[in-house]
């Protein structure tokens, strides 16, 4: 796993085609923005924990874009 420090306003960039950038520190939490292609799918842990266990309201799952294998 690799582990970086960024300050507001920088960036990290994962492949060619996305980039995470950190937009804002307040207390104990980070805001993130991320530019990813169409099909890369982007989840909050408990989203993905979610559909992982099928614990999504009816309909929802339908809607989200097909998982994208992630490297361990």
């Amino acid at each position: 796993m690799l582990v970086l420090s960024r300050k507001p306003g920088e960036a990290i960039f994962v492949g060619d085609s996305i980039s995470i950038r950190v937009s804002e520190i307040r207390g104990n939490r980070v805001k993130l923005c991320i530019d990813a292609p169409p099909d890369v799918r982007v989840l909050r842990s408990e989203v993905a924990a979610q559909i992982e266990t099928q614990d999504v309201p009816t309909g929802f799952v339908e809607f989200l874009p097909p998982p994208v294998a992630m490297a361990k």
